[in-house]
């Protein structure tokens, strides 16, 4: 039976973990599952790619709106990667929020961590590989990168699994219906209605 959504809180629930840990495929099924969950948009300066959309796929900004967003603080986090900024806008997750809506947002750990300060109240769940080894059968299955990207991204994985007790909950994904389970189970256990 689904939670009465009117008398529910809505709650920020943020994902985070290394590239090929499984965050994306979670989140396609979280919300499968739950449909009525909101998944963020994030904002870039980067072009958008064939298919994509504004206010679907990103929210296309230039460079200088972006700067904008950041000194009015319009952003719950962001960050630079090659040249181009991300970041996370904080009106829609608000908005969402105010109407008892569980929000799910996926960033790199650098995101993560400036969530705890931009909302104190989100609940940051670290989504951990199996093991290096497995992250790097992952990674390879892809079939998407060359070797010098593979071994960057093992180099970033190693330094983000070190910060993985900075946050509220760890989740090792070694099997994907059980982590599915067990992220529903630690997102719908903050989203009951408060006596």
């Amino acid at each position: 039976m689904a939670p009465d959504q009117t008398s529910a809180k809505g709650q920020l629930i943020v994902l985070t973990g290394p590239s090929g840990v499984g965050k994306g495929t979670l989140v396609q099924l979280l919300l499968e599952r739950h449909p009525h969950w909101f998944l963020s948009i994030s904002a870039t300066t980067r072009s958008p790619r064939a298919g994509e959309e504004d206010g679907q796929s990103y929210y296309f900004l230039s460079k200088e709106e972006f700067q904008t967003w950041i000194g009015e603080e319009k952003l719950l986090e962001w960050a630079e990667y090659a040249g181009n900024y991300y970041g996370t806008p904080r009106q829609p997750v608000e908005a969402q929020i105010a109407q008892g809506k569980t929000v799910l947002l996926e960033i790199e750990v650098l995101g993560a961590r400036q969530i705890k300060q931009t909302f104190p109240s989100a609940r940051r769940i670290f989504i951990l590989p199996p093991s290096v080894e497995v992250l790097e059968e992952r990674l390879r299955g892809r079939g998407s990168d060359s070797e010098t990207a593979i071994a960057k991204r093992l180099a970033q994985a190693q330094q983000e699994l070190q910060a993985a007790a900075e946050f509220d909950h760890q989740l090792v994904n070694d099997d994907l219906d059980r982590a599915l389970h067990c992220l529903i189970d630690l997102i719908e256990e903050g989203n009951q209605p408060q006596d």
